[in-house]
């Protein structure tokens, strides 16, 4: 087995994760993949990338349309007994197996299924990272036995606006015969279809949370240096070891540093730099 320490890396080989994706397609959405695969992205690159679930199911045809244009290999299992969820024993092995490869830097399970818990732990204490990806319904102790977790809710793409069809008027009324007195009056028009409703539902925008002012107070009091600054960097990291559901985008912005900068009235910014140098360090002081 190769050694813990370089996961099977050459000195010199480029230092990025290498990161397994395994989705649980009976607990995770097909229209998040794009934006959950870019998130990835982030952490590392995803050498593995595999789907778990019974494909011969209707209820797998649109995960089906993914996997070729995402190059996600999927792993067939039969639900042999009703009620009983064979896939979820399929990931959790084939999970402990890529760990035992030491090919692997962390692992990201794609659910919002709580029977992942203690596979989460078991990875963890294995060396790995490990980033939990699923739904604001997924339970406290999945969330919280990863190193990060992600709503996917955050992941998905604006839907575009709906075009609006309409037909000019003097089109309507040349083609709309004259009534007379002994034609009856027009019917009120049909109430619009329940599916037109259900539909814009199902694509607005994830609620936004309010500002979990305490918390982000409680991070910069643990990262600040005697003058109450601290470095946004060290913030962001204490939030994410405490809360690994963490999240700017929750709050209705991309990035932390966008977060307190739209609340001057509780956060003070500074930003720092090596006279001559390009970079420049945030810093953040809470005010009372």
């Amino acid at each position: 087995m190769k050694s813990r320490h370089n996961n099977g890396k050459a000195e010199g080989e480029d230092e990025q994760r290498r990161l397994a994706v395994l989705i649980d397609a009976d607990n995770a959405q097909p229209s998040v993949i794009e934006g959950l695969l870019a998130e990835v992205a982030k952490y590392g690159v995803a050498s593995a990338k595999r789907i778990y679930g019974d494909f011969t199911s209707t209820r797998a045809t649109q995960w089906k349309q993914k996997l070729l244009e995402h190059s996600i290999s999927p792993v067939q299992q039969f639900a042999y007994t009703s009620g009983k969820n064979a896939t979820d024993s399929s990931l959790i092995i084939d999970a402990m197996d890529l760990m035992y490869t030491g090919r692997f830097d962390g692992m990201c399970l794609v659910s919002s299924d709580s029977d992942f818990t203690r596979l989460a732990q078991r990875l963890r204490e294995g060396g790995l990272i490990v980033y939990g990806f699923g739904e604001k319904k997924t339970p406290d102790a999945f969330v919280q036995a990863c190193d990060k977790f992600i709503y996917t809710e955050v992941l998905r793409a604006a839907p575009a606006p709906a075009a609006v069809m309409t037909k000019p008027r003097a089109t309507k009324a040349a083609k709309t015969p004259a009534k007379t007195a002994s034609q009856p009056p027009d019917p009120k028009p049909a109430p619009p279809p329940a599916t037109a409703k259900s539909a814009t539902t199902a694509s607005a925008p994830p609620t936004v949370l309010p500002l979990p002012l305490e918390l982000l107070r409680r991070a910069i009091e643990e990262a600040s240096d005697e003058q109450g600054w601290a470095h946004l960097g060290a913030v962001g990291t204490y939030l994410t070891k405490i809360r690994p559901d963490f999240d700017p985008r929750l709050y209705g912005h991309k990035k932390l540093s966008d977060l307190v900068k739209h609340h001057p009235r509780h956060f003070a910014i500074e930003e720092r730099g090596a006279a001559g140098s390009g970079s420049k360090s945030i810093y953040v002081r809470a005010l009372d």
